[in-house]
């Protein structure tokens, strides 16, 4: 496995992004980072917003859509480099902070922090792009001096991006790309008018692209307040015929959180995303599979942002096999090859129900949903089989014998290093060290991911202890490191 982030790959039958007016340099890079053809939402939306149209583009997650916009973006901002302009000019406007020329306002910062990744991997081909992260949970200090230095593409949250606005910390007068991710989602937390504060503090001439996986009322009004003739793209929600099989059984209450473990233990998925409605039953559910050998974490409003982004860090690079999630991981979450959702309670909302399974089957992955419902849920289950227009497909709990006497245990385990991109330590530095000094394969290191302060490695379980004993006694980018296992 290789250090750095895999991606979604497109499916090899859609339009080649070599019909798309991008840069050369730009569609040689999405061949390497395996982009072999456009997904529909990229293929829809793509010609339009290259153009320069203002774009509303609805569809599921896990479409593609945040590569469709990054390239939006990015090839505005190569446009505007081969026109010689400088990028921190600041467009007449005194302003001591450089100007940003992207914006994108996501609900979350699980979302902004995938955005953000996405968008530097697409734009490697390019010299000097940099694209940085504002979310709240976060000092604003060191975000201050970030943008001081200048930011060509800055993602974060709507709060927090108005709190920088309102500092006089951001600056958008050369702002030339407005994208609204998630934008149901950002309705329904309430950010309807952080939202119209920053655009109205953003150039009348700009592009705005809002994207949504669904169309309530509320993205009428965006529109009309804040997009020039727009442009509109809309895909069926549904999730295509046999990537995702669904299954339902019955439970009484007392048996609920026990069947999770029967689900697991029959069909031993790799990894496994439980949503629960509450944030107690998460903390019950993650108590009941510890105590039955499974390595298990929770997902919800009470964590902090750095037990948050640890716990993501752990799923997401194999780690922990079971990730037990209030609804707050339900969008924007994106972890390849998921291979099972459990819906351990049935939501009301039939259009949760949709986004929670469409964590798995993504792109041209298969993937497992599985619900559990006892006789009070059966008319939320009706809710939503009258959304998909499906009938459920039951099947008895008794049905779920173990499949193996072998404990459900991840492949890898985490190592954290003390040090992140403030010390310029880069993934290649982490595997360098691993490899090349300490000795271990390739293959045997997983996903490295370099926050500011810190870096989590993943490695195989085998060589857990030995590599967090190289780590210690050895260097990384020629400095010696302190590192330890994060259980």
């Amino acid at each position: 496995m290789t250090a750095t982030p895999t991606p979604p790959t497109s499916p090899t039958d859609g339009p080649s992004f070599d019909t798309l007016d991008l840069p050369a340099t730009m569609r040689v890079n999405l061949q390497q980072l395996g982009y072999l053809g456009m997904t529909p939402i990229q293929a829809a939306s793509l010609p339009l917003a290259l153009a320069g149209h203002d774009l509303i583009a609805q569809a599921k997650t896990g479409s593609g859509k945040t590569a469709a916009y990054a390239l939006v973006l990015l090839n505005a901002l190569a446009q505007r480099r081969s026109e010689r302009r400088d990028v921190r000019k600041n467009d007449g406007v005194a302003s001591h902070v450089p100007a940003v020329q992207a914006l994108v306002l996501c609900p979350t910062r699980e979302l902004a922090e995938q955005v953000t990744q996405e968008i530097r991997r697409l734009a490697r081909a390019e010299e000097n792009i940099k694209a940085l992260t504002l979310c709240g949970g976060s000092a604003l200090r060191p975000q201050e001096q970030s943008l001081a230095h200048g930011a060509h593409v800055v993602v974060g949250t709507p709060g927090r991006v108005l709190d920088h606005l309102q500092r006089g910390s951001l600056n958008l007068a050369g702002l030339q790309t407005l994208v609204l991710d998630e934008a149901d989602r950002m309705l329904d937390m309430g950010f309807f008018d952080d939202i119209a504060a920053v655009a109205k503090q953003a150039p009348k001439e700009r592009q705005t692209l809002l994207f949504s996986a669904t169309y309530p009322e509320g993205i009428a009004k965006l529109a009309a307040q804040f997009m020039r003739e727009p442009k509109e793209v809309k895909l069926l929600a549904r999730h295509a015929a046999g990537k995702i099989r669904q299954r339902f059984y019955e439970v009484r209450e007392d048996e609920r959180l026990h069947a999770v473990s029967l689900l697991l233990n029959h069909f031993r998925p790799a990894s496994t995303l439980a949503f629960c409605n509450t944030r107690q039953q998460c903390r019950d559910l993650v108590a009941v599979l510890r105590a039955q050998g499974f390595v298990a974490l929770a997902l919800h409003g009470e964590l902090d942002q750095r037990e948050r982004d640890q716990v993501l860090v752990q799923f997401a690079n194999r780690s922990c096999s079971v990730l037990v999630a209030t609804d707050v991981a339900a969008r924007g979450l994106d972890i390849a090859q998921l291979e099972a959702v459990i819906n351990v309670d049935i939501t009301p909302d039939p259009e949760v129900h949709v986004h929670r399974i469409g964590r798995t089957g993504r792109v041209d992955e298969a993937g497992w949903a599985f619900s559990l419902a006892s006789l009070d849920e059966m008319g939320s289950v009706g809710k939503i089989e009258q959304a998909q227009g499906t009938e459920s497909e039951w099947h008895p709990l008794s049905s779920l014998v173990p499949s193996s006497t072998e404990p459900l245990v991840p492949p890898r385990v985490t190592l954290q290093i003390v040090g992140g991109r403030k010390e310029k330590i880069r993934a290649g530095d982490v595997l360098g060290a691993l490899t090349k000094d300490a000795g271990f394969a390739a293959a045997q290191i997983g996903k490295i991911d370099v926050n500011p302060f810190s870096t989590y490695v993943a490695v195989d379980r085998q060589i857990a202890k030995q590599a967090l004993a190289k780590l210690n006694g050895g260097r990384v980018k020629g400095k010696s490191v302190k590192a330890r296992l994060v259980e």
